[in-house]
């Protein structure tokens, strides 16, 4: 076991996060690395019922998934409390539910993006759907904005090491300069991917516009495994144009449960850590 990382998992006691486990046991499982569970509670009071049931659920754990299960429990905000215990075990990735209950521990796809603003780590954000065991399929989206090697390392990182196939989704710009923009970058991704010899495939958005709708309905089509965006939240965001307003919600919150690998812009990414 590479005794360096972990796979961080923020678990409320819902079934989604039961679900996150699942896809985090995929990751640490290949990788070699443990799980831990992270519950952040409102009081003192509240400890002792969690270390209960974190004990199970951990043990359960690493007996359905074959791999290692620890937990922690900190009181405060998720919002200090996650990135702060990322960093403090070494996480290489968070794994995380979301779903339609608002509360501290409840995280919809708005509260999911505040966490994850607040953290220098990559988090997988999944919904109801158990992880399938492998990935093999990821969807990069790709519309105008400046594609950078650290946007593209994670994505990269992740092919490669599962063996798996980036297809990429590009916009079907009806502008002529738009369009020229985004086949710039579509190269760029492209010649980045063939220098770390990562298989990918190309597919146009067969209509002008909607191209969320569109993106979420070929990873359906194709079953993909992940969807990698960045978060645009921050400055300068990956897609910029792309998720304003509820866009990353939509992406997060997707109707075929496909699980989002979201990075933030400014993020330094060691590719070591997926190596």
């Amino acid at each position: 076991m590479d005794n360096r990382y972990k796979v961080l998992v923020p678990h409320d006691f819902s079934e989604v996060a039961d679900t996150a486990i699942s896809h985090a046991a995929t990751v640490a499982k290949s990788f070699k690395v443990e799980v831990v569970l992270l519950h952040v509670i409102s009081s003192e009071k509240a400890r002792t019922e969690a270390e209960g049931k974190l004990k199970e659920l951990s043990e359960n754990a690493s007996t359905t998934y074959g791999v290692p299960v620890s937990f922690e429990i900190r009181k405060g905000s998720i919002f200090d409390r996650i990135p702060e215990v990322g960093e403090e075990v070494g996480a290489m990735l968070v794994v995380m539910g979301t779903h339609g209950i608002k509360g501290i521990q409840h995280l919809t796809g708005s509260y999911a993006l505040k966490v994850i603003g607040h953290s220098k780590l990559p988090f997988v954000v999944n919904q109801g759907k158990k992880s399938k065991g492998s990935i093999k399929d990821l969807v990069l989206p790709i519309k105008f904005s400046q594609e950078t090697k650290s946007k593209l390392s994670i994505t990269a990182s992740l092919a490669k090491h599962f063996q798996a196939t980036i297809h990429i989704f590009i916009a079907n710009e009806k502008d002529e300069f738009i369009m020229t923009k985004v086949k710039r970058e579509l190269t760029f991704a492209k010649q980045y991917f063939t220098e770390r010899k990562v298989k990918y495939e190309v597919e146009i958005a067969p209509e002008h516009g909607n191209f969320i709708p569109q993106l979420l309905q070929y990873s359906s089509d194709i079953d993909a495994d992940m969807i990698a965006i960045v978060n645009a939240s921050g400055d300068g965001g990956f897609l910029p144009d792309l998720f304003k307003g509820s866009g990353e919600i939509e992406v997060l919150n997707n109707e075929f449960q496909i699980p989002v690998i979201v990075m933030n812009p400014s993020q330094i990414f060691v590719p070591e850590h997926f190596g």
